[in-house]
C-alpha cells in the first residue's frame, strides 16, 4: 500500500531529540523510520543526528541504533546486515539504514560507501544533505553550493563565499550501478516518503539523497523550513530524480527519471535572498548560478525525462 499522510505509521521512532527549532534533518529521520517501521535497525555517524538523538538518558531512538565512526557509516551498516543474516533474519523482517549528512557522506564517507555498494551489500543509506558540516561549525562540505558563506568560506569584500560546484553525488552513486538511488526533498514530503517505501523493498544497496534545509546554517526563519526546501525545488537548484540500476531496470547501464518536471520555475534570485548565507551575493552571480541551472535542466530534460 502506498503511504501518506493518512496511511502512514502514527507510531514514533526518533522523538524528543534536542535538534534545532525548524531542523531538517530530524524531519528526514523521523519519517524515513515510519516508513521502515519498529525493526529497523540504524547506524549514525558524527553528526547532527547522533549528536541530537543520543543523550542519555534521553535516547531518542525507539529503533536499535548505534553511533558510528564519522567514515565507516556504509561499513558498519554492511556489518551490521552481516550479523543479522548469520542470526538468520530476513531482509523483510528489518531494515539497516543509516543516516549521515553530507561532509560523512560526499567527503569522509565516500569510500566506505562505494565499498558498500561495490559488494552489493543490502543495505539503504540516507544522506540528509543540510550542505556543510553544520554540527561542528558551519564548515564548507564537497556539498556546499556555489555562492553560500561557511565560516570555511567567509563572503567577504572579494570572494562572496564558496567557490566551488556542488558535488553531484546523486550521479556519482548511480555510476556504480546501484540498484536503487533518488533524490528527495523535505519539502516535498510524500516524495521522499514514497522513495523510501520503494528503496525498503529492494535488495541490494539503496542510496537516497534529501535536501534537510538549516536555519541556523542557512540563515532562515525556522518556521519557513519546508517552504525553503520546496522553493529550492521549484526554482530548479535541485531536482528530483530516480535512478534504477541494470538489475531492476533491465537496462545495461540503468535508467534515470525525473520525479519532477516543472514547465516553469520560480524567481532562483528570491530562493537566494530568503537565506543570509547567500546575502554577499552579487547580481551578476546569481544569474551565473541562473545560467548553471538551466544548463544543467537542458541535459536533465534531453537524457532523463
Amino acid at each position: 500500500m502506498a503511504l501518506n499522510a493518512k496511511t502512514i505509521s502514527q507510531d514514533e521512532f526518533f522523538f524528543g531529540h534536542k535538534a534545532c527549532a525548524g531542523c531538517g534533518g530530524s524531519l528526514a529521520v523521523r519519517a524515513a523510520l515510519k516508513v521502515l517501521g519498529p525493526h529497523a535497525v540504524a547506524a549514525l555517524p558524527a553528526g547532527c543526528m547522533s549528536a541530537v538523538g543520543f543523550n542519555f538518558p534521553q535516547l531518542s531512538f525507539a529503533n536499535n541504533a548505534m553511533i558510528t565512526p564519522f567514515a565507516t557509516t556504509a561499513a558498519v551498516l554492511s556489518g551490521i546486515e552481516a550479523g543479522l543474516r548469520v542470526q538468520g533474519k530476513k531482509p523483510d523482517d528489518c531494515t539497516v539504514v543509516g543516516f549521515a549528512g553530507d561532509g560523512g557522506t560526499a567527503d569522509i564517507g565516500l569510500q566506505a560507501l562505494s565499498g558498500a555498494i561495490d559488494r552489493n551489500d543490502d543495505v539503504l543509506y540516507i544522506c540528509y544533505d543540510n550542505e556543510a558540516y553544520m554540527n561542528t561549525g558551519i564548515q564548507k562540505s564537497s556539498l556546499t553550493p556555489f555562492g553560500a558563506s561557511t565560516t570555511t568560506t567567509p563572503a567577504g569584500a572579494n570572494v562572496h563565499g564558496c567557490l566551488t560546484q556542488k558535488k553531484s553525488l546523486f550521479e556519482i552513486v548511480a555510476a556504480h550501478g546501484i540498484p536503487y538511488a533518488a533524490t528527495a526533498s523535505v519539502g516535498y514530503l510524500s516524495d521522499f516518503v514514497r522513495k523510501v517505501e520503494r528503496a525498503r523493498d529492494i535488495r541490494g544497496t539503496r542510496y537516497i539523497h534529501v535536501i534537510v534545509p538549516c536555519p541556523t546554517g542557512w540563515g532562515c526563519p525556522v518556521d519557513s523550513m519546508v517552504d525553503v526546501a520546496r522553493d529550492v525545488v521549484d526554482c530548479g537548484l535541485w531536482y528530483l530524480a530516480e535512478y534504477e540500476g541494470p538489475a531492476v531496470s533491465g537496462l545495461p547501464r540503468g535508467r534515470f527519471t525525473l520525479s519532477r518536471n516543472p514547465k516553469t520555475f520560480t524567481s532562483v534570485a528570491d530562493y537566494l535572498r530568503s537565506q543570509g548565507r547567500f546575502k554577499a551575493l552579487a547580481d551578476e552571480e546569481i544569474a551565473q548560478i541562473e545560467a548553471a541551472r538551466d544548463e544543467t535542466w537542458t541535459y536533465l530534460r534531453e537524457h532523463w525525462a
